[in-house]
């Protein structure tokens, strides 16, 4: 479950009230200040692991799970103050895989083309392993047709499971005449979105968003579609992209910040 609580709202116990409801594995908010964790600290409790990332500019964040943790962390993927939520889970049958919450602010319009490129590539790359599943949610700021959905989608080589299930807007909840899917989710090509969709707005503007995963082989062979590689001329292309962008966030944060890629 992935929800943008919207940092002004304070519903604390309709969201409370949902996460009980949906009873996720994997519990991701964003736009989380000290107020909401100490909102919602009666439901956060009941997991065992909880990272908590308040920030007061609407661009905290809180990730929970009852998973056993590998690794799980706070990362800067950009140069700008927001932060992504990185962990590697492991599931009750000894499926390991990768969670990253992302909260990117949207694209500024006169922003130098080439370097949001480099963003895009270096963060779709980010939690790439070829040996482990990588699930990815948040808020994108971005539409899912958008240049910058599909570009993280297509350097990620990832999955959209949108694709056959329609839009499912996620914005504006408080708006029934105006929404739109910016609540992304994407996943590689081992994982099977069984399930996709809404849950109960909450007072947030945005609705948060439920998935139910298998990491089933035969089940992700049957649901997905294999995308076709990439040329050497564009994998060097993005390699160079990514390896520059890695080192502005060297010069910005003091330390390369994806120790993964």
């Amino acid at each position: 479950m992935a929800a943008n609580v919207l940092m002004e709202n304070d519903r604390y116990a309709d969201l409370a009230n949902e996460i009980a409801r949906a009873d996720p594995d994997v519990l991701f908010l964003m736009e989380t200040d000290a107020d909401w964790s100490v909102g919602l600290s009666e439901q956060l409790d009941r997991y065992p692991t909880v990272l908590r990332h308040p920030k007061d500019n609407h661009y905290g964040l809180i990730l929970a799970t009852r998973l056993k943790v590998r690794d799980m962390r706070v990362r800067y993927l950009t140069a700008d103050d927001t932060p992504t939520a990185f962990a590697e889970l492991e599931t009750p049958d000894g499926q390991v895989f990768r969670f990253v919450g992302m909260h990117p602010q949207p694209p500024v319009p006169g922003v130098d083309t080439e370097e949001r490129d480099a963003q895009i590539a270096y963060a779709a790359r980010f939690a790439r392993d070829a040996s482990l599943p990588v699930v990815v949610m948040g808020d994108f700021n971005a539409v899912a047709w958008s240049d910058v959905s599909e570009s993280f989608k297509t350097v990620g080589e990832y999955l959209d499971p949108r694709v056959g299930r329609g839009p499912i807007p996620s914005f504006d909840a408080t708006n029934r005449l105006m929404r739109f899917p910016i609540d992304q989710m994407y996943v590689t090509e081992d994982v099977a979105v069984v399930q996709f969709g809404r849950g109960t707005p909450f007072g947030s503007d945005h609705f948060p968003m439920l998935a139910d995963l298998s990491f089933d082989a035969d089940l992700a062979a049957r649901y997905n579609r294999p995308k076709p590689p990439f040329s050497a001329e564009r994998e060097r292309q993005i390699r160079r992209m990514v390896d520059a962008h890695a080192e502005n966030l060297k010069s910005v944060h003091g330390a390369p910040q994806a120790d993964t890629l």
